[in-house]
């Protein structure tokens, strides 16, 4: 292997079965081994999340520069600090990359990651579906390799994103960054290239409704956003974290919340209410195996229930209560 050269993970392979039995650090191991001996040299693991199941095979085959260049830079996911916006006393600042995703889902991207957010960076790919590669620090070997069996474990979920609101994109920054106050807010939205009739709420940049000037402050445009959505529309409601970013995916008849903490700690507790009747059940926690869903309460067309506990990632996967059960 040359000095430099990105060691390559393609995509669309699935693990076989043997390799989820194996310690995930021994597939890993070659990986980190080169980062050893080629102190220039870093892992590189490519993941896709197709119908939310990883698809993944490593090789030792370089990847060109160009290669690695023509796929979009993406920022480290997380929390940071960033002056009048987030102290101990306001809303935490989140970086997260599941607005790029739904933008532009068909495109190919890359993370550079420091220690410590390799787990995170492909909790949120896995969680959006997107294909992304992957630069990590040589210690988070284990804890990525742990993160990917997780996904391997979980039963495929083809199933579409639920959005409350669309919004109109016009390929302007000041429309990105909507999108991102949008989704760090736990609001949920399809991306148009036009106003649909599928939804009650469009929100176009320029028309009479939400001119070019209100978004000049995102975080009020997004508060303004949710003022005409209500509260009560609303598909998906988080309590008891700022830093919790979840995406709905479902159907008629059953649901996945995919749950992403970008704050760096355990949570214990949340509270998450979903609009419609659904049963009781369980989370998939990753680094924690099953946790039984507790306090369940389906009540005024809406269901609620508490995670005990959330590392860095969840998925829920809930059916639809029999329709006598709904009001």
């Amino acid at each position: 292997m040359k000095r430099g050269a990105w060691p390559l993970a393609l995509p669309d392979t699935l693990s076989r079965a043997p390799l989820r039995r194996r310690a995930p650090f021994a597939w890993l191991t070659r990986f980190a081994r080169s980062l050893f001996l080629l102190a220039a040299t870093f892992c590189l693991i490519a993941t896709q999340a197709v119908e939310n199941r990883t698809k993944i095979r490593f090789t030792t085959s370089a990847l060109s520069d160009a290669e690695v260049a023509s796929r979009e830079a993406l920022p480290v996911p997380g929390i940071t600090a960033r002056a009048g916006v987030a102290s101990p006393t306001r809303a935490p600042w989140i970086v997260a990359n599941g607005w790029h995703f739904m933008r532009q889902p068909g495109a190919k991207y890359r993370y550079d990651l420091p220690a410590g957010k390799a787990a995170l960076a492909a909790a949120e790919a896995f969680a959006y579906g997107a294909d992304a590669l992957l630069k990590i620090d040589p210690a988070d070997a284990a804890s990525l390799g742990d993160m990917l069996t997780f996904f391997e474990s979980l039963a495929a979920a083809d199933v579409p994103a639920i959005a409350d609101l669309a919004v109109v994109d016009d390929g302007s920054a000041i429309t990105g960054e909507v999108m991102n106050l949008l989704a760090r807010r736990n609001l949920l939205y399809q991306v148009v290239t036009a106003p649909s009739a599928r939804y009650r709420l469009n929100v176009a940049l320029g028309s009479r409704e939400f001119p070019v000037e209100d978004a000049a402050d995102p975080s009020a445009f997004a508060l303004k956003i949710r003022r005409l959505l209500t509260d009560e529309h609303r598909a998906l409601r988080i309590y008891g974290s700022e830093v919790v970013i979840g995406r709905l995916t479902g159907d008629a008849g059953r649901i996945r919340l995919h749950l992403i903490n970008y704050g760096g700690r355990e949570i214990d507790g949340l509270r998450i209410r979903l609009r419609g009747a659904y049963g009781t059940g369980d989370a998939a926690v990753a680094g924690a195996g099953r946790v039984p869903l507790q306090d369940h309460v389906g009540a005024d067309g809406a269901t609620e229930f508490s995670l005990p506990r959330l590392g860095v990632y969840a998925a829920i996967d809930l059916s639809a209560a029999p329709s006598r059960a709904r009001r």
